[in-house]
C-alpha cells in the first residue's frame, strides 16, 4: 500500500494533513499478454514476436545502454530504465503541459530521482506528512518509494508540482483500476487515482489543496478521454484532506478498509464535473 495519507490540506494511498496529500501506494505490478488467434489457426501455430528496437537498444554496450541504478535492498538495475516515461499507461503525463489555476500556472513534471529526491525527502520528514506517508527518516526511505513508483510498467507516474515555476507539491497519478485499490471498490476501466502532498507549511491550511486537486482532476479528464472517474482514498481520520477533495468537486462515495488504513473513497465523475 502507499503511504497512509497526509491530508490534502495538510498532506493513492496517503491523504495528507491540511493540504499535505492524498496517496495510496501503487500496488504490485502485474502484466499480461493477450494474443488473438485467427480463424483456421491450429495448435501448431506459433507467434512471431519481435522486441521493439528501443527495447533491444537498452541492452547494448553503447551510450544508450541501461544505466547502473541500484534499488535499495535489491541490488539490481532499476527496472524503470526499461520504460520511457512517455510510454506510461496514463496517456503520457509528461506531455500534459502546464495548466492555469486560480493560484497560478501548475505543471506536473515527472520525477527525476537524482534531481528531485532532496526536496521530496525534506517534505516527507515534516512530522505532519510523515505521520501519514510513513516515509520520514533517512533519504533512502523516500528514494526506495520513488523507485517503486518508477520501476513498474507505467501505471503510476510520480510528479513534482511546479506552481509558477516553484516546486511545492508531490503528486502520484496512477491507474486505480490496475492498482491493489481496485480490490476494495467497484473499479471501472481507466479509473485514475491521485495522491497529493503539499510541501511547504505556508501553502497548507488556506484552501490551496482543493484548488489544485480540482485543476488536476479536470486535467486528467481532459487528457484521458477513456477515464470517466478520478478517485482518491484519504485516511478517514484526515478531515482536512477529505474537505479538500469535497471542495475540489469530489463526492464521498464510501468508507473502505485498506491494509494500512480505513479510507474515504472520494470520486470525481466526468458527468458531474461541471455541477460539483
Amino acid at each position: 500500500m502507499p503511504p497512509t495519507d497526509a491530508s490534502a490540506n495538510a498532506g493513492t494511498v496517503p491523504a495528507p494533513i491540511s493540504d499535505i496529500g492524498i496517496a495510496t501506494s501503487p500496488g504490485t505490478r502485474e502484466s499480461s499478454i493477450d494474443t488473438a488467434v485467427g480463424e483456421g489457426a491450429d495448435s501448431e501455430d506459433t507467434l512471431d514476436l519481435r522486441l521493439p528496437d528501443e527495447f533491444v537498444a537498452l541492452f547494448g554496450d553503447g551510450p544508450d545502454a541501461v544505466g547502473e541504478r541500484s534499488l535499495r535492498g535489491l541490488g539490481t538495475v532499476a527496472p524503470s530504465s526499461l520504460l520511457p516515461m512517455a510510454d506510461d499507461l496514463l496517456d503520457c503525463v509528461a506531455d500534459w503541459g502546464p495548466i492555469s489555476t486560480p493560484a497560478g500556472a501548475l505543471h506536473l513534471a515527472p520525477v527525476r530521482v537524482g534531481r528531485d529526491l532532496p526536496i521530496i525527502c525534506q517534505w516527507m520528514n515534516d512530522p505532519a506528512v510523515a505521520a501519514f506517508w510513513g516515509l520520514g527518516g533517512p533519504q533512502a526511505a523516500a528514494e526506495e518509494h520513488l523507485w517503486s513508483q518508477l520501476s513498474g510498467d507505467g501505471r503510476s507516474v510520480p510528479c513534482l508540482g511546479m506552481l509558477e515555476g516553484t516546486p511545492m507539491s508531490y503528486w502520484e497519478i496512477y491507474r486505480a483500476d490496475l492498482d491493489p485499490l481496485a480490490r476494495h471498490y467497484p473499479a471501472r476501466p481507466h479509473d485514475t487515482g491521485l495522491h497529493l502532498l503539499i510541501g511547504a507549511v505556508g501553502d497548507r491550511g488556506r484552501g490551496l489543496g482543493g484548488t489544485l486537486l480540482r485543476a488536476v482532476a479536470d486535467l486528467v479528464l481532459d487528457r484521458r478521454p477513456a477515464c470517466a472517474r478520478v478517485v482518491a482514498e484519504p485516511d478517514i481520520r484526515n478531515t482536512p484532506s477529505v474537505a479538500a477533495f469535497l471542495r475540489a468537486g469530489f463526492r464521498f462515495s464510501a468508507e473502505i478498509e485498506l491494509p494500512a488504513k480505513r479510507a474515504a473513497l472520494m470520486v470525481r465523475d466526468r458527468r458531474l464535473r461541471y455541477l460539483l
